[in-house]
């Protein structure tokens, strides 16, 4: 097993420290780091196109999990969804379409990215090995 690394996503006003899987995209998303964008919304989840590449994973689905960061691949965007979609059932979190997952939140709530605009600043980049802080 390889390890994680941790990875800060500021959105708007919102900071999510972050821990990546070992998966392809997860590793395309580390090399490309550190990187800026644009917010976008659908429903409860926030989206951003990201300078990245990848292919669909043998695992990537539509319903995430709160906590869970995923790429959409046609997209090329990181997807956060936090709550119910247009394309929701019930009270599942279902994106627009599968997408892989690469890395869990693991610390700050996603939840708070309800206040999020389209246009609001994104910024993406590898976590300080600060210990605290944050």
């Amino acid at each position: 097993m390889t390890e994680t690394t941790r990875i800060k996503l500021r959105i708007a006003d919102v900071e999510l420290l972050a821990e990546t899987l070992d998966t392809p995209t997860a590793a395309g998303i580390l090399e490309s780091l550190p990187f800026s964008s644009s917010a976008c919304t659908w429903g409860e989840e926030v989206y951003f196109q990201a300078p990245v590449q990848a292919q669909p994973e043998e695992d990537a689905r539509e319903v995430v999990e709160l906590n869970e960061l995923a790429f959409w691949v046609e997209g090329g965007c990181i997807a956060i969804g936090y709550g119910r979609t247009p394309a929701s059932l019930g009270a599942e979190i279902r994106l627009a379409a599968p997408v892989n997952i690469w890395g869990r939140v693991v610390r700050g709530d996603p939840r708070d990215l309800r206040d999020v605009r389209p246009g609001d600043p994104v910024s993406v980049q590898e976590a300080g090995e600060s210990g605290q802080g944050g």
